[in-house]
């Protein structure tokens, strides 16, 4: 049995491909190709004859597939305005991945995000929308099964507190029971991410105006630092100039107050666990290792999943697809009660919204 998860991240879109739970594709595209060509991956895609395929579903839907996506579900993936999508290019590439897998009769599955799930307390969603998109949601799954197959343990006995530090967004996500019952997303995240400026102050927000789509991919660690969006790896090589210094501080800080947050949500977690782009570079992971085990007591570990060179959450959804297709993952996304999924992102809102 051959199943695909696509990751749709702000640097870059991943694929993984499974076949009987085992990796056999795995492609890294920059998100200037998903701007410029987003038939190149589809065509990736359906190279390899996969029986079920996990597509970019944004900030998720209710399990859903392809053949049953409606406008209103089109828009809830990407929250955005039609007059401002030609504004991010990298969205409407995925606009047309969607269309052209609509078109190709493509076995396309859209998932749900961490607000979604029916795991986590409604009194935790209100006024809530980014508990984690649907890729941070695989991310939690992907956790799950590394945290199981690690230490022995069944689904129900895993336990701990995830941290997804990526290119444009960061990422807590709490497991307890072997469940996701709380996420902290990145447009809520305390203290900047890479990019996006983290939990934004209501009375910025009131002073700015009218926020546009493209301010959710400004104003982190790189734009405090810099002004610009510069390469990760640059900015680890600047660490001991001032201004870097600064914003690194800023992003651990935001990463501590996360953590702790959901580690009191847990309460038993047996260990916390690093994920993403950034935590890859040896030299900041060491850093929140140390900062981690000092401050919290606990083991941290890193995610190492399927162990491919494409992004965790590629990987994630990739398992999810394999379980939702009755493969070796099967118990493990009935455990995560993936298909239980219900609801809108926007169903917790008790603000007005212009949309």
């Amino acid at each position: 049995m051959r199943v695909i998860g696509v990751d749709p991240g702000t640097k870059s879109f991943d694929v993984i491909g499974l076949e009987d739970g085992r990796i056999k594709l795995d492609l890294t595209f920059p998100s200037e190709v998903v701007a410029e060509d987003p038939g190149r991956i589809v065509e990736a895609i359906e190279d390899f004859n996969a029986e079920l395929i996990i597509g970019p579903s944004g900030y998720g839907l209710p399990l859903k597939h392809i053949s049953e996506l409606t406008e209103r579900d089109r828009f809830e993936m990407t929250l955005v305005r039609e007059e401002e999508m030609k504004e991010i290019p990298v969205l409407l590439g995925l606009q047309e991945m969607v269309d052209q897998m609509a078109q190709k009769g493509m076995n396309v599955w859209f998932i749900p995000g961490v607000i979604h799930l029916p795991t986590v307390p409604e009194w935790r969603k209100y006024n809530r929308v980014d508990m984690g998109t649907a890729d941070k949601m695989a991310i939690t799954v992907l956790g799950i099964y590394d945290q199981a197959k690690r230490l022995g343990i069944e689904y129900s006995e895993v336990s701990f507190v995830l941290l997804e530090v990526g290119f444009g967004y960061n990422y807590a996500g709490a497991v307890k029971r072997g469940k996701i019952v709380d996420g902290i997303g990145g447009t809520i995240f305390p203290g900047p991410a890479y990019v996006n400026s983290g939990a934004l102050d209501g009375e910025v927000a009131y002073l700015m105006g009218r926020i546009k789509k493209w301010h959710l991919f400004w104003g982190g660690a790189t734009v405090i630092a810099a002004n610009e969006i510069l390469p990760p790896e640059e900015f680890a090589r600047r660490l001991d100039e001032e201004p870097f210094s600064k914003a690194w501080e800023a992003m651990k800080d935001g990463f501590i107050k996360a953590v702790a947050s959901e580690l009191a949500v847990v309460r038993n977690a047996q260990e916390i666990i690093l994920s993403g782009r950034l935590m890859r570079m040896d030299e900041l992971r060491k850093d929140v290792e140390d900062t981690f085990e000092e401050l919290f007591d606990l083991p941290v570990v890193r995610l190492r999943g399927l162990e491919g060179k494409a992004k965790e959450a590629a990987q994630g959804s990739a398992i999810i697809g394999d379980g939702l297709a009755g493969g070796q993952f099967m118990e493990l996304v009935e455990h995560v009660e993936i298909k239980k999924s219900r609801g809108s992102v926007l169903d917790y809102v008790k603000l007005p919204l212009d949309v």
